[in-house]
This record gives C-alpha cells, sequence and structure tokens, in this order.
C-alpha cells in the first residue's frame, strides 16, 4: 500500500528569516566592537579597516574557488559597487573611530539613525514612496537623535560627530545593497566589497608611509574583526535579499542593549538614561513606519 505523502514543512515567512540572519550580524558586529578597540591599540582606523579587508579577501577567494563561483564574480553594476564601498568605507571608518572615544551604547544608538536616513532616501533611490507616515517617523526619530547628543547640554565631540556620521554612510551602503541585491548574488557583493576596500586601506592607510602590522599578541584580534566583519556583512546582505530595506534595517536596534550589558561588563561603562531613552524614541519612530507599511 502506498503511503501517503508528509506535507513539505512550509518554510518561515520572509520577514522572520531576515530576523534569523540579523540575529548573526548583530553578534558580528558586537564582535568586531570588541576587537576594534583591541586593535586601537596599535592601529589607525585604516590599518583596522586594511587588516579586515584583506583577512576578508582571503575568506571569499577560497569560499568562492572551493564552490566553483567565479562565475557569479564580475564587473557588472561596478560603478554601484563602488559607491556603495566608498559609503560603507566611510562610515566604517568613522565607527571605528567613534568606539574607541565615546561609550558603545552612545556609539550603537547613533549608528541606529540609520534606518531614518534609508526612509528620507530611499524614494529617490529605491522609488519608493514617501508617506506622511514615513515623514513623522523622521521627524520623531531626529528628536530622540537630540536626546542622546543633548547639543547645549554636553559638548559635542568628534567622538559623537563620528558615530553620527557613520549612520549616513551605513544608510548609503544599506540602500546600495537593496539595489544590487536585485541582480548581483551575495558572493559577488562580498567579493568587491574585501577586494575594493582593501585597496581603500592600503591607499590611505599607507599615505603617510608609516602603514603598521599587527603584533604577534594582536594577530588573532585582526583576523577575528575580518573574520566577523564578513561574516555581518553576509548576514545583512541575506536578510536584505529576502526582505524590505525599511524592514531590515530597524531589526538591527537589538544590538544596543547588547552593546550596553558588553559596555557595562568589559569596560565599565555606566548606562546613560538618555542614550538609553532617545535610541527607544528612534527605535520606536522606526517600528512605527515598519507596522504602516506592514499594513500597506
Amino acid at each position: 500500500m502506498t503511503q501517503p505523502i508528509a506535507p513539505a514543512t512550509p518554510l518561515p515567512s520572509p520577514n522572520l528569516r531576515a530576523a534569523i540572519w540579523m540575529l548573526g550580524a548583530i553578534a558580528s558586529f558586537m564582535t568586531m566592537a570588541v576587537a576594534g578597540r583591541v586593535l586601537a591599540a596599535e592601529l589607525d582606523t585604516f590599518e583596522i579597516m586594511t587588516w579586515r579587508s584583506l583577512t576578508g579577501v582571503v575568506i571569499v577567494v577560497a569560499v568562492v574557488a572551493m564552490r566553483g563561483a567565479w562565475d557569479q564574480v564580475s564587473t557588472r553594476r561596478f560603478g554601484l559597487h563602488l559607491i556603495r564601498n566608498v559609503a560603507h568605507f566611510t562610515g566604517q571608518n568613522l565607527w571605528f573611530y567613534a568606539i574607541t572615544v565615546i561609550p558603545l551604547a552612545q556609539v550603537f544608538a547613533l549608528e541606529f539613525t540609520a534606518p531614518l536616513w534609508v526612509l528620507v532616501l530611499s524614494p529617490l533611490l529605491l522609488g519608493e514612496k514617501m508617506t506622511s507616515r514615513r515623514a513623522i517617523a523622521g521627524v520623531v526619530g531626529f528628536a530622540g537623535i537630540l536626546l542622546i547628543t543633548r547639543p547645549g547640554a554636553q559638548a559635542i565631540t568628534p567622538g559623537l560627530m563620528a558615530a553620527a556620521a557613520c549612520a549616513l554612510g551605513f544608510a548609503g551602503t544599506i540602500l546600495t545593497t537593496k539595489l544590487l541585491t536585485r541582480d548581483v548574488s551575495t558572493i559577488g557583493i562580498l567579493f568587491w566589497l574585501t577586494v575594493m576596500q582593501a585597496v581603500f586601506g592600503l591607499v590611505c592607510g599607507g599615505y603617510d608611509m608609516d602603514f603598521a602590522v599587527p603584533s604577534a599578541a594582536l594577530w588573532p584580534w585582526a583576523v577575528l574583526v575580518g573574520c566577523a566583519g564578513l561574516f555581518a556583512h553576509f548576514c545583512v546582505t541575506s536578510a536584505l535579499s529576502i526582505a524590505p530595506a525599511s524592514v531590515v534595517s530597524p531589526m538591527d536596534f537589538l544590538r544596543l542593549p547588547t552593546a550596553a550589558v558588553v559596555g557595562l561588563l568589559l569596560y565599565n561603562e555606566a548606562l546613560d538614561p538618555f542614550v538609553l531613552i532617545g535610541a527607544a524614541i528612534i527605535f520606536g519612530a522606526n517600528y512605527y513606519n515598519i507596522r504602516g507599511g506592514a499594513r500597506g
């Protein structure tokens, strides 16, 4: 007697799968922050970026060779790859600088404004409609930024400015990644990410003819920051390939409580209630936008 065929297990929803990828990204970004602080004792941000990217080049080339996936690496959309990596290289250097001079929670809270920039720029770059809901989310999110930075109540330091500015670079990365995932594979995106940023790092880090090499004690951290950075981008790119940019970006907000706990336990950084409240306002603004998108 023929046995009945069991129904196939349905796949999780795209948003749930994207959330799982973003959990991997969060863990990777936190690892990169800790490793970046260790490396800052000997390397500047350009040098950290270079060693991170060179580690990524080795990993990506090995994966592509083992999978025989060289056909997925091409110069197609090369200009967009270049724009993406300039935006990311700029944002990442500002981020590496910020994590060494201000508390981790403050860095991540300001970095979370990247989705607000996505809201503003996505109508121009992705053709998404700027609705009144998005406009309200942007205004409310900006109020959260003001609460975190508190201009006039505290000094606007270079670290604060770097953390705020890195969000714009990361928003550009998110938007261009979303454009690339329409017709470029994840392998192709990661290949050009590592190669271009290694070149950028070598040029910027070596302009003074004094390019530092990590000491023997720091080599594991240099490899770790490279592996964590590459895996974070793989997770984010995978999430963006299955869910909208305006949905994926706010999932990253789980990094804030993680960063606050890591900062407290490893670096004895006090929990600033203004930072937490401001970040909650920014999260609320983005969640308000997501709920509106889900209903639409």
